[in-house]
């Protein structure tokens, strides 16, 4: 059982509160995940505006999803693959496609496939791309800029997975049916 609170908004930092407030405000509810950041109003800051921004680029959603997922599975976090397998599948993937990715495997939509290869192959490698990897990844359509934007999204995804593993929050009753274990 883990050390680490889950905040409410009353009984959050100072700081953490209105990043608290916009999440419900987004999701009708605080997820378990924030409300442990937000011990931290420098990371739950930090993680806020990292996913603003990586939810304003040029991937839709449902390809952010993707990575998203991908690197929750890769990261062996639990709870974030849970909760990104409701938001996948409300994103509207593939449900064969969100099985696939979260058995570690390639999504048959190709440009989902490619997504969640370069994000699984990014986060093995620690960065370490190589020219087939990147090609890869162009010849399923997307820009070279994508690459680098992929590690801003995989870059705030870690954030989520890592406190996921050492917070261990609680997983919410709605997201229970997406359970998953590595």
């Amino acid at each position: 059982m883990s050390s680490f609170q889950v905040h409410t908004i009353d009984s959050a930092p100072e700081l953490s509160k209105p990043v608290l407030r916009q999440l419900e405000a987004t999701f009708g509810f605080i997820p378990n995940i924030a409300g442990s950041m937000a011990g931290s109003p420098v990371l739950i800051g930090a993680f806020i505006d990292l996913f603003r921004k990586v939810h304003s680029g040029t991937f839709t959603e449902a390809q952010i999803q993707t990575l998203l997922l991908t690197n929750a599975v890769t990261n062996a976090c639990t709870w974030a693959v849970a909760f990104h397998t409701a938001l996948a599948l409300h994103e509207g993937l593939a449900p064969a496609d969100v099985d696939a990715i979260r058995a570690g495997r390639e999504p048959a939509d190709r440009q989902h496939a490619a997504l969640s290869l370069l994000a699984k192959t990014a986060i093995d490698k620690r960065g370490h791309l190589d020219g087939h990897d990147v090609d890869a990844f162009l010849e399923a359509g997307f820009r070279r800029d994508q690459v680098l934007e992929l590690l801003a999204v995989t870059a705030a995804s870690t954030i989520t997975n890592y406190v996921g593993s050492i917070v261990q929050p609680p997983l919410e009753e709605q997201f229970q049916v997406h359970a998953w274990h590595a």
